[in-house]
This record gives structure tokens, C-alpha cells and sequence, in this order.
């Protein structure tokens, strides 16, 4: 049997009565002494025990009585406003405190009904005096002066003997389950049948893993221990964990006994805490539900236990669960993947001691191919929806290359899931290569070009897309022909990034426009979004920066989501060279290993990356326009960043590619490309207008739209202010002119004309 020990305040009355109050409880009693007020409410509390399994909640091992004097100033309040009284008085505070089992502080407030946590003792007076005032400002003048008649307390203590081990139920009657704090913050598990109908068409079944989901079974009912499933992303842990609380939870139904599931995100349970301290109570309240309804804690994100309550992994929820798990009152299961394992370790070395690990390696090709050939049958069966094996070989062999960063089997069930889903909503009974194609290029942004090897590569029609996009800068066409090819090929490195490139050159000569050329070419097809992530990193000048860039703790940095959304993109690093070295040396693993961990190894993968970075070092003294540079250009960009950047850098580069300066023809083209897009404007388009311009506006624009030091970047302010504006106010001006053509020309200013 174990005692609890409740401590209990008492008040001497004037007629020699003795008031005795429950502390943290509702529960009073007055009588002729103490000895008859302890007996009174040690018998109410032993009843109550015996004959509903409730008792209160208490955890202060050594209760202590200390008495504050708070200045308060009495305030009237009515509807027309505040009316505070003119002087202060001090009022008397009782608390009661002490340690608790979790190794922190408890605090109670009797008289105000208040309650609080607190880490260090030199809080005590602070969060006492804040408490009070809170209290005591809401309270009349004449209810505050009847809270000043109490005499001085004393304390004294009750027990409690009970049974830890017996199947009880705190604070609600075995026959009223209800579990409002669990309930608030998890839901059941398994899910009732309407919200699983909802949620997935796909079944939640551990094909192949039967022998893991036995051992998981085992630990958790016939050891009673803490569960963590380990192995990387996609190997079927959730899987396992949700096939054996469906068979723990349906043996116990069939034995008549009682044992429930509840899963949760460890987010919610700190999410409505306000106060100090309130968080721990809700844990402490989520621990006794679970007790009374044998309950199982399945946290869905385990690592993030660590992150949230504190600022650190050694004030966290996580920290504060440890005594809990080794004294048996708390089971908890969870999934991590090997290096969020490690950072467990490392950061809360005593929390993953209290667990039993069950590991989850990836399976081999034959069961991936057995598990898709049963998801295959489970469509036919059940949704009458076939896929073929040519889709499935096919689905194989695209997410192995394209996806090198998870496992098998996961990626390639929620893969086809979609192919499947896809074919409901469109009604269609089938999944063939081309659906499995579609999807993909929906999913990455990938042309058909890349996932089929029926289609084979044109060399002219690659060069002609980028000779359109880009103008004048034939050896960056000839470098990223090249990208194309070798990812055509198969031949990248599948654990790097697809490729890592410098764009060096003066301002204005296409270093930009070349990299959204590249990205539009290879993510372009299927994304909503911009397959270009720019990045400014003359943002990130200080090596204090390095947090807001990558992120820091739960902060998740600028980098890193942009890459969580939009892993199949085209990365551009600005100006890197006015990056703090800092930076330079965070994203050393990334241009090696293709990925970023965090300090809960989270990983961040750019696997599916082209990294440009652009930069002007060498450029200061180079001439923006002229001719045959490109040679002396070249060796002088490469010696600027080999002194600005570290070897370490540098040689994981794929390639430094120089922009020499531009030409008039060059100039010349880019206008004209401009001009094309002027044309394609709403208001021209709708109005049915084709635009003709003349060389002379040619020859304006590239002439005004060029600077020695900004090369053509000035251009598009050109063509707004000679060309748009003087278009928009003719249009204005003459509203009756539809669907013609309108003749372009320049004397000294605009000439608009329809044609002659």
C-alpha cells in the first residue's frame, strides 16, 4: 500500500471551533478540534476510495506554510469606470508549497483557489505576489475586508493509503467514463469507422512487417513497457504501430478487458498552457486519465516531446515525463528515425533509457514488390480500380531514382495511393504508365522527357530553348546543356544535389535570367508554384543571421523551408559572396551529402536541387560591354573566388560558370525579347491589338535600357517608362481602337499609328 499525504489548513474560530481546509481539494470540514476535523476528512477520503476508486490529485511530498504580505490597493468597480481607494493595505497571502515527485516545485494558494509550478525557488515570492494581485483586484472593497478577518493558519497533514497497482479511477466514478483532458488534446485510436472513412480510401495494413508487429504486441501488453520503433522515413513503422493497437485493442474486447489507445501530437499538449506551470498540471491531469482508463500514449511526432515546454531538451515535456515512466505510470510509444535517435541521446540522455526499441530496417525489392501487389489486389478488390504491372514496374523504378532519400515501402504506397485516388475522382478504372507519368510530373514538376526512356533528348532543340532564354552568353548555355544531358543520362550523383554551379559576372548579364531558364526547364511542367527559390544573402551579412537562414531549435530557418516546400526546384543563393563565412560553412554538408540535420536530426534533403549561387567577385574591373573578354574575363573570376571562398568550399563545386560581358547585338536581342512580352499584356490581348514596333524603337530602348556598370538590368525600367506609358495613354485616349494592329515608332518621342 502507498500513502499520499494531503496537507490541510486549519483555523482556530472564536468559538473554539476548528476549521480544517483540503489543500487542493474542495473539501472542508469544521469540528471541535483538529483530531476531530482530521478524522472527519480522513474517513470522507477513505470511503470515497473504497467505494468509487477517486481520490484528489496531490503531489507535494513535504508541504510547507509560509505567509506573504501583499500591497493591494481596494478599487470599486462599476460600469462607469474604476474607482480605486486612496491608500494601500497589506494583505496577508497563505501558501502552501513544497517538492514534488517530477523534482520541481508545487505551489497552492487555499483561500484564492489558485495553483502553480515553479523551477526555481527564487520565483516563489514573485509568482505568489502576481497570483495575489490578480485575485485580489477583482474583489470588491468589502469582500477584501472580509478576506482580512481570517486569523493565522496553521498546517497539518492527512494520508491516504491506496493501491497503485489496483484498477481505479481518479476523480470520476468508474461508471461515468469521461476524460475531458485527454480528450481535449488526443483522439482514440483506432478511429470510429466514419472517421476513417474520411481520412483514407487505402488500407492501414503492415504487409510484411506481421513479425514486428507480434513483437510490438508483446512489449506493450505482456512487458507493460515504453515502445520506440526506429528506422528511416517510409520503412512502415506507423504501419506496424497501427496494426498492433487494432489487434491489442480488439484481443482486449474479446478477454473483456480494458485497454484503450489515445494518439496525439506532442504540440496539443502543450498548445491552451497560459500560465507557469500550467502545462505540467495538464500533463500531470493527461497521466491521471491514462491511469484511469488503461490508457497507451501514442505520440505521433515523439521528437518534438523535446522541443516543447522550455527552452531547452532539459526543461522540456519530454524531461518532465521521465519520472513518470520509470516509476510505471505512464506508457508511452512512439516512432523516431536513427538520427533523431542520436539527438534524443544526445540532448536528454535518461528519457529513450526508459524505453524498449523495436527496429524497422527497409525491406528488400521482392517484399516491396509483394506489398504493391497487394495494394494492387485491395484496388481491384475493393475499389474496382486495376493497376497494371507495367505501372507498378515503372512506379518502382521512377521513385528509387527520383526519391533516394525514403524508404520503401512508404513512398511507393503513398505514391500509388494518389495514382489510385486520382482514378476515382476521375472516374477511370485503371493505372497505367501514362497515369503513373502524369502524377509524377504533377508531383515534381519533372518533364516527361526525364521520367521516359522511350523519349530520347534533341541536342538542337535544348540548345535552341536556352538560346531563346538566354542571350549572349554562349559558354553558360554550353554548361547547362550540359546539366541536362548527364540528368538525361542517369549520370548525376544520386547523393548530392543535381548540381552545384557559381554564375560569375557583372551585374545585368543574364545570371538570373539563366537560372529561372534552367528551372522552368526542369521543374517547370507540373507545380503551382515557382520552381525558383531566390534567396537575398546580402540578408545574411552577420554570423548571427545563421539562425534566421537554416533555422536554430524550433525555429525553422528560411533555407530549410523553402527546400520542406519545394524540394524538386532550382535553389539561387544571390550575391553569396556578402554571406557572413559562417553561412558558407553551414552549407558545406549540403553541396556534399545533398542534405541538412538539424539538432533533433531532422533531415532536409536537396537531393532534387540545382544550387546556383551568383556572385560579381572579379567583375569590378571588367568592362560591361565589348568584345572577345570572355578568355580574360573567365581567369579573372576564378581567381577572385578562389581568395574570397575556403578550399573546403570550392572543391564542392561542380562548375564555375563565367558570363562575359555583353555585345550591342546581345543588347539588341534582349530587347526584342522584351518587346515580345510587352505584346502579350492584358490590355493588349484583350483589346485584340497587335503591336509592330520599329527598329528605331529598337535601337531607343537598347540604347537607353543599357549601363556600363548595370548592363541590361536597367532595360525593363526602360521599356515602362518610353515605351508602356506613353502606350497606356494613347490607349486611353483613343478607347474605339479594337482589333488591329498598331504601327510602333519613335521620333523624339512615341508615334502611335494603326497600319498604314
Amino acid at each position: 500500500m502507498e500513502k499520499i499525504i494531503y496537507p490541510l489548513l486549519y483555523y482556530k474560530l472564536a468559538n473554539e471551533a476548528v476549521l480544517g481546509i483540503l489543500v487542493g481539494t474542495e473539501y472542508q470540514a469544521v469540528d471541535k478540534d483538529l483530531k476531530s476535523v482530521k478524522a472527519t476528512l480522513s474517513e470522507y477520503l477513505q470511503r470515497q476510495y473504497k467505494k468509487h476508486d477517486i481520490y484528489p490529485y496531490m503531489d507535494i511530498l513535504m508541504p510547507h506554510l509560509r505567509t506573504l504580505s501583499v500591497a493591494i490597493r481596494p478599487t470599486y468597480r462599476e460600469q462607469v469606470g474604476a474607482f480605486p481607494l486612496s491608500k494601500t493595505i497589506d494583505v496577508p497571502v497563505v501558501a502552501v508549497y513544497g517538492d514534488n515527485s517530477t523534482g520541481t516545485h508545487e505551489c497552492y494558494l487555499p483561500l484564492m483557489g489558485e495553483s502553480f509550478y515553479y523551477h526555481d525557488t527564487k520565483e516563489f515570492t514573485t509568482l505568489v505576489t502576481h497570483f495575489a494581485k490578480n485575485y485580489f483586484n477583482q474583489l470588491a472593497p468589502d469582500a477584501l475586508y472580509r478576506y482580512l478577518l481570517h486569523t493565522d493558519p496553521q498546517l497539518d497533514t492527512i494520508s491516504l493509503k491506496v493501491n497503485y497497482h489496483r484498477d481505479f479511477n481518479w476523480e470520476t466514478p468508474v461508471y461515468q467514463r469521461s476524460f475531458p483532458n485527454l480528450e481535449r488534446v488526443a483522439q482514440p485510436y483506432p478511429h470510429k469507422k466514419s472517421q476513417r472513412k474520411q481520412m483514407v480510401i487505402m488500407p492501414q495494413a503492415a504487409w510484411e512487417l506481421e513479425d514486428k508487429v507480434s513483437e510490438v504486441i508483446e512489449k506493450v501488453t505482456t512487458s507493460h513497457a515504453n515502445v520506440l520503433l526506429i528506422g528511416e522515413h517510409g520503412v512502415g513503422k506507423s504501419a506496424v504501430l497501427q496494426q498492433a493497437i487494432k489487434k491489442m485493442v480488439s484481443n482486449a474486447k474479446k478477454q473483456q478487458q480494458e485497454r484503450t489507445f489515445w494518439q496525439v501530437r506532442a504540440q496539443r499538449i502543450t498548445a491552451t498552457a497560459k500560465y507557469l506551470g500550467q502545462w505540467q498540471e495538464n500533463v500531470q491531469k493527461i497521466i491521471s486519465e491514462l491511469i484511469a482508463s488503461s490508457g497507451v500514449l501514442w505520440v505521433i511526432d515523439f521528437i518534438r516531446l523535446l522541443q516543447i515546454g522550455g527552452d531547452g531538451a532539459e526543461d522540456s515535456v519530454a524531461a518532465f515525463m521521465i519520472s513518470y515512466l520509470q516509476t510505471g505510470k505512464l506508457q508511452l510509444i512512439g516512432e523516431v528515425t536513427p538520427s533523431e535517435l542520436d539527438s534524443v541521446r544526445r540532448l536528454l540522455p535518461g528519457f529513450v533509457e526508459n524505453f524498449q526499441i523495436v527496429m524497422i530496417p527497409e525491406l528488400p525489392e521482392h517484399k516491396v514488390f509483394a506489398i504493391m501487389d497487394q495494394l494492387a489486389a485491395y484496388s481491384h478488390k475493393n475499389l474496382k480500380i486495376t493497376l497494371s504491372q507495367d505501372a507498378l514496374q515503372l512506379s518502382y523504378r521512377l521513385l528509387l531514382r527520383y526519391f533516394p532519400y525514403e524508404s520503401f515501402p512508404g513512398k511507393a504506397m503513398r505514391f500509388l495511393s494518389k495514382c489510385i485516388s486520382v482514378a476515382k475522382t476521375n472516374k477511370r478504372h485503371a493505372v497505367e504508365q501514362a497515369d503513373v507519368i502524369q502524377n509524377f510530373v504533377e508531383q515534381t514538376g519533372l518533364p516527361e522527357l526525364f521520367l521516359r526512356d522511350d523519349q530520347t533528348l534533341s541536342n538542337d532543340e535544348l540548345r535552341q530553348y536556352f538560346e531563346q532564354k538566354i542571350i549572349g552568353q554562349p559558354s553558360a548555355i554550353e554548361h547547362l546543356t550540359g546539366v541536362v544531358k548527364i540528368f538525361k543520362a542517369g549520370l548525376n550523383n544520386p547523393h548530392k544535389p543535381i548540381s552545384t554551379m557559381v554564375f560569375a559576372g557583372p551585374t545585368g548579364v543574364g545570371k538570373t535570367a539563366s537560372a529561372k531558364a534552367l528551372a522552368q526547364y526542369f521543374f517547370g511542367k507540373g507545380q503551382k508554384r515557382s520552381p525558383l527559390i531566390r534567396i537575398d544573402m546580402s540578408e545574411f551579412q552577420h554570423p548571427g543571421q545563421l539562425a534566421r537562414f537554416i533555422g536554430i531549435g524550433n525555429q525553422v530557418g528560411k533555407l530549410v523551408q523553402e527546400i520542406r516546400e519545394r524540394p524538386f526546384s532550382v535553389l539561387l543563393l544571390d550575391e553569396v559572396e556578402k554571406a557572413s563565412p559562417v553561412i558558407f560553412d553551414a552549407l558545406l554538408t549540403v553541396l556534399d551529402e545533398g542534405k541538412m540535420v538539424d539538432t533533433f536530426g531532422r533531415v532536409t534533403n536537396f537531393k532534387n536541387t540545382i544550387i546556383i549561387m551568383t556572385t560579381n567577385l572579379g567583375a569590378s574591373n571588367q568592362k560591361s560591354l565589348g568584345f572577345n573578354t570572355q578568355l580574360d574575363d573567365a581567369s579573372a573570376y576564378l581567381s577572385a573566388i578562389g581568395k574570397h571562398f575556403r578550399p573546403e568550399f570550392i572543391n564542392r563545386i561542380d562548375s564555375i560558370v563565367s558570363f562575359n560581358a555583353l555585345t550591342a547585338d546581345a543588347i539588341r536581342k534582349i530587347t526584342a525579347i522584351e518587346l515580345n512580352a510587352v505584346c502579350k499584356r492584358d490590355g493588349f490581348v484583350k483589346k485584340g491589338l497587335q503591336l509592330i514596333f520599329s527598329e528605331r524603337v529598337v535601337e531607343k530602348l537598347a540604347d537607353a535600357g543599357f549601363d556600363e556598370r548595370y548592363g541590361a538590368r536597367p532595360l525593363q525600367r526602360a521599356v515602362e517608362d518610353l515605351l508602356v506609358e506613353p502606350l497606356a495613354k494613347w490607349l486611353l485616349e483613343n478607347e474605339a481602337v479594337t482589333n488591329c494592329k498598331l504601327y510602333v515608332d519613335y521620333e523624339h518621342r512615341l508615334v502611335v499609328s494603326k497600319e498604314r
